[in-house]
């Protein structure tokens, strides 16, 4: 590669590190010199940019780190043109959002408290290859922008993915090695703390997984030091930052006023209404006695987001101490006790499986459709995959919290909870040589009050198991929390919304009774140790378990029998050679058959043939013209057939779709014929049989030389 540059260019700097024989390469200085901070990031022949800008002044009135995320794959990276109308990248596709989601969360809370200026972090994969996935790369290339860019940052961030081949670990794997792994887990922290966890696994034990975890944090350490000597190289200097002095008089107030109140909404209150009004009587209690202060008095100029935010402050510290002095949350729970729960299956008439999943305030109802091949979702991205059998989909309308809110299709937040359900599932799924289906779950969030994508993936191990798709086992999911306060912490099982917005982790584990099958862990402080997430995932089983009873309660195993309106699918296999012969000239006799028999084929190139139908007598009607279609004509065989046309020397009789043999016209009777129209006519039905095969392939027929008893045979066989 040649490189021309200017006098005034920018320099240019790299390094690299090794991660598990893999070099991982940074670069800084060729590309996109304009935004705060910008970095190559490559391995192998994938190569990620990425990007970080922000504003230079906070924004007026608000009390969050405005910060968007993007992740964007463009089909030039793998030399392939965009299959939409428009032939150029559209709406991001799910597997990018998820991206976005895997950059946003571990970085979020490593800002510090208090920055409150915009921050736009975009990467985008230039070149991909078929080893290495782009995820991680992406997620360490935001760290080091974010670092170039001085930000007031509590970084640096590594990301690993680990997966276990043979027995063994394997840091930042191939795809093909994804492929084959029982573990596969995303782990991002900085050099002392894990930050987030994204793992989907094949039934595995929490000892396996805190190895994977504490396997990934080595090599995280190693991104970590690469990162700080690279910014010595670069020379970084973080900006001046200070954070924005507390209004200890408004704290002041709020204790005061508020205190009773608020802890009156803690005091074992379950209802989410009731406590809502508590709360509000606590800020008007506030607001009353700014109301009587001196005109003059700088509590009067209080915004609606200043005492909001210290009101919360102030309530997160009430509930937090209550945990970990009395040991007993907002609702009355112990830390380790889940919510009360009620299940119930078909409720839907008409769709193929239906599952109410109901723990405490938060109730989702999952539904499940079984659908044929055809159904399957086509992926137009750089990965390998390409399309998906299996798809949860998760919503979440506005009356599940009681809010007014425009339906504007499902969110990151939403897609997200979905990916991670369908996740979850996928380890007890059927394979397809043994349920040929495509499936879709679709979990309708009724009631939101905390953990509503574990109580999705509830209802959904539910709503397959009504349909009659035999999963392996029941699958149950718990969202766990966390309150620490230095050395002391609780871990809180089953958290309800107010403990997931003033705690200090989401961390959600799905699985069977014996294994995980999913987990994905947020952090919302700067990290936790392998000791803390140790306690996690013991008190997380039991409640998982504990769950489990419940649903195999309600109901212990699949349905017997498929739901009476799911398709019936029958699956037969065909010489390849033949698929033509069965699609015909244009589709010609596969359009037939599905006319006259209302089924649906889906024909793979390996010869497998799916027919469905709901009806059972459409499918084997299917079924019986298409093994006519591709049978094998051979000698002596005995068919009913009809003549097509006639000639001179005999007739053309149709013994198969679309294969025809000549019976002569001396093979038409025993006696001698003069003309074929004395013997047969178009249209007539007639028992033939097979008499010779020439050596051009011409099937030659009699009709005179089938005996009265292998008619009796064909009629008593029902081929006739």
């Amino acid at each position: 590669m040649v490189q021309v540059m200017t006098e005034d260019a920018f320099k240019i700097h790299e390094t690299s590190c090794q991660i598990e024989g893999k070099t991982i390469s940074i670069k800084s200085g060729r590309m996109a010199r304009q935004a705060a901070g910008a970095c190559e990031i490559s391995c192998g022949d994938t190569k990620v940019l990425v990007a970080c800008v922000d504003s230079k002044e906070p924004r007026e009135g608000i009390d969050f780190l405005p910060l968007t995320v993007d992740y964007e794959e463009k089909l030039y990276a793998v030399g392939r043109v965009p299959g939409s109308f428009g032939r150029r990248e559209g709406k991001a596709p799910d597997k990018a959002i998820l991206i976005s989601r895997l950059i946003d969360r571990p970085i979020r809370p490593l800002f510090e408290k208090g920055y409150c200026n915009d921050v736009q972090i975009m990467a985008v994969t230039m070149s991909a290859d078929d080893d290495n996935p782009t995820d991680t790369l992406a997620m360490l290339g935001a760290s080091v922008a974010v670092g170039l860019a001085g930000l007031p940052f509590k970084g640096p961030l590594g990301a690993v993915r680990v997966s276990r081949n043979d027995g063994q670990f394997v840091a930042n794997p191939s795809y093909e090695q994804i492929a084959e792994t029982d573990i596969d887990i995303v782990v991002a922290g900085t050099e002392n703390s894990i930050m987030m966890v994204e793992a989907g696994c094949k039934m595995v034990s929490e000892k396996d997984i805190l190895a994977a975890i504490d396997f990934a944090h080595e090599q995280i350490k190693k991104q970590v030091e690469t990162q700080a000597a690279f910014f010595k190289q670069v020379g970084v200097e973080k900006r001046e930052w200070q954070a924005p002095p507390a209004n200890s008089a408004l704290l002041a107030l709020i204790v005061e006023k508020a205190t009773d109140r608020l802890k009156a909404s803690m005091n074992g209150v379950t209802d989410k209404d009731m406590r809502g009004t508590i709360i509000d009587e606590a800020k008007q209690a506030v607001l009353d006695a700014i109301a009587t202060l001196p005109d003059e008095d700088p509590l009067k100029q209080t915004t609606e987001t200043q005492l909001a935010y210290y009101l919360e402050e102030h309530e997160a510290a009430l509930m937090r101490a209550q945990v970990l002095d009395k040991g007993v949350r907002a609702d009355g729970r112990r830390c380790d006790e889940v919510r009360p729960i009620t299940i119930e299956t078909s409720l839907l008439p008409r769709a193929h499986g239906s599952g109410l999943f109901t723990r405490g305030t938060t109730q989702v109802l999952s539904v499940a459709t079984l659908g044929v091949g055809e159904d399957a979702q086509r992926l137009d991205s750089i990965d390998p995959q390409k399309e998906k059998r299996y798809m949860h989909h998760y919503n979440f309308p506005g009356f599940s919290v009681g809010e007014v809110k425009p339906n504007r299709g499902p969110g990151r937040r939403e897609i997200g909870h979905g990916a991670l359900a369908e996740r979850a599932l996928i380890p007890v799924l059927p394979g397809l040589d043994k349920f040929p289906y495509t499936i879709r779950v679709v979990s309708e969030v009724l009631e939101s009050n905390g953990s509503t994508s574990m109580a999705s993936t509830c209802g959904s191990s539910l709503a397959l198991m009504d349909a009659g798709a035999p999963i392996a086992e029941t699958i149950g999911g718990i969202a766990m929390g966390l309150i620490l306060e230095g050395d002391r912490f609780a871990i809180l099982s089953d958290i309800q919304g107010l403990e997931d917005f003033l705690g200090d982790m989401d961390f959600k584990v799905a699985g069977t009774k014996n294994g995980i099958t999913a987990l994905q862990m947020d952090i919302k402080i700067e990290g936790i140790s392998l000791a803390i997430m140790k306690v996690a995932l013991e008190q997380a089983k039991r409640g998982r378990v504990h769950i489990i009873e419940k649903m195999e309660a309600a109901l212990p195993k699949p349905r017997p029998e498929l739901s009476r309106w799911a398709p019936r699918i029958i699956t037969i296999r065909i010489n390849p050679e033949d698929i033509g012969t069965v699609i015909g000239p244009g589709g010609k006799m596969i359009r037939r058959i599905i006319e006259e028999t209302g089924a649906t084929i889906d024909i793979e190139d390996d010869g497998t043939v799916l027919i469905a139908s709901v009806e059972g007598q459409g499918g084997e009607a299917a079924r019986e013209a298409i093994l006519k279609l591709v049978k094998r004509i051979a000698i002596g065989e005995i068919y009913k057939g009809r003549v097509t046309r006639i000639i001179p020397v005999g007739a053309f009789v149709e013994i198969l779709p679309g294969k025809e043999g000549m019976v002569h016209i001396s093979q038409l009777d025993n006696k001698r014929v003069e003309k074929v129209e004395d013997a047969v006519s178009v249209g007539q039905e007639v028992i033939v049989k097979v008499r010779e095969i020439d050596e051009r392939n011409r099937v030659n027929l009699t009709i005179k030389g089938v005996s009265s008893e292998e008619k009796e045979a064909l009629e008593r066989s029902g081929n006739a």
